[in-house]
């Protein structure tokens, strides 16, 4: 089957799904408690099928597992699929410590292992811990990995930092000022759609649980040098598909010349949520990066 064969079915398979699982579908809530003792939310929804992977979906700096309910509606007709809450955001617990790369990674192996085999959709800086997790980690216990809209560490670089020391960036430096007024522009910046203002008051709210150095404190920055997620990505053996909007382009172009096995997708008219904003075209690419890579099993005609 060629591809235009296999858009056109994971385009079937997406419409049915969403047919048949409405925005409102059952999800359940359940908890785990990871190795240094947190106990972390995440949000379930369909059922274990036989030849069909689970998929796992983290989000990024600050935003709930629920932002991905389009997605945990659409795909559980057809898959199992979970939504993990990372520690600090939406309804896991919030520690006394534990907001390092290195432990959110390790969150995200434990949470991942719950489930066998699975496929990480991961976005934004929840992308960053994900590929911390493979490369201290392995990837044994992933089927394939999808990266939304977050750097992996390709050419553009930004430019050099000046001697002396590190600067505290404007968003971080903006966070420490007024950390309500940039949390609510972050929220209102990240879509390009219109969102409800009940919506985005949740995610604002959602958002300041966390305590401000743990939110300040998850941010990488130069503490791991960019070109570990540069080599961990180009290094990853199994299906990989980086799904960005424009501002990553010059990266996308540089990682399929690095690795051209990736599948690459740009959308052009979304915002950083772009499965928020085009819900209906992430699905059915998601579906396709399924079937393609025989991930997951043909529908039935």
């Amino acid at each position: 089957m060629n591809f235009a064969a296999l858009l056109v079915l994971a385009l079937a398979t997406a419409a049915q799904a969403l047919q048949a699982a409405p925005v409102d579908a059952p999800q359940k809530s359940t908890r785990f408690t990871t190795s240094d003792g947190v106990s972390l939310h995440v949000l379930e929804a369909g059922a274990e099928k036989r030849g069909q992977p689970t998929i796992a979906f983290v989000p990024g700096w600050s935003m709930p597992a629920s932002i991905w309910s389009a997605q945990l509606a659409a795909l559980s007709a057809t898959h199992k699929v979970v939504a993990l809450d990372p520690r600090g955001q939406g309804e896991s617990a919030i520690p006394a410590n534990g907001y390092t790369t290195e432990r959110r990674a390790k969150d995200i192996r434990e949470f991942v292992t719950r489930y066998a085999p699975v496929v990480l959709v991961t976005w934004s800086l929840g992308s960053l811990e994900a590929l911390q997790y493979v490369h201290a980690h392995g990837a044994s216990n992933l089927g394939g990995l999808v990266i939304v809209d977050s750097s992996v560490g390709e050419g553009p670089a930004p430019p050099p930092r000046p001697p002396g020391p590190a600067p505290v960036s404007g968003f971080q430096a903006d966070l420490r000022r007024d950390r309500v007024k940039t949390v609510d522009d972050f929220v209102r910046a990240i879509f390009r759609s219109a969102q409800p203002e009940d919506t985005l008051a949740a995610l604002r709210e959602g958002a300041l649980r966390m305590p401000l150095e743990a939110s300040l404190s998850i941010f990488p920055g130069d503490r791991i040098p960019r070109e570990r997620w540069r080599r961990t990505v180009t290094a990853f053996r199994k299906p990989l598909m980086y799904v960005v909007t424009p501002q990553f382009r010059a990266q996308a172009e540089s990682l399929k010349a690095h690795r051209p096995a990736t599948r690459i997708e740009i959308f052009e008219e979304a915002g950083h949520a772009l499965f928020v904003d085009e819900p209906e075209r992430f699905t059915a690419v998601l579906a396709d990066f399924l079937v393609t890579n025989r991930l997951a099993r043909k529908p039935p005609h």
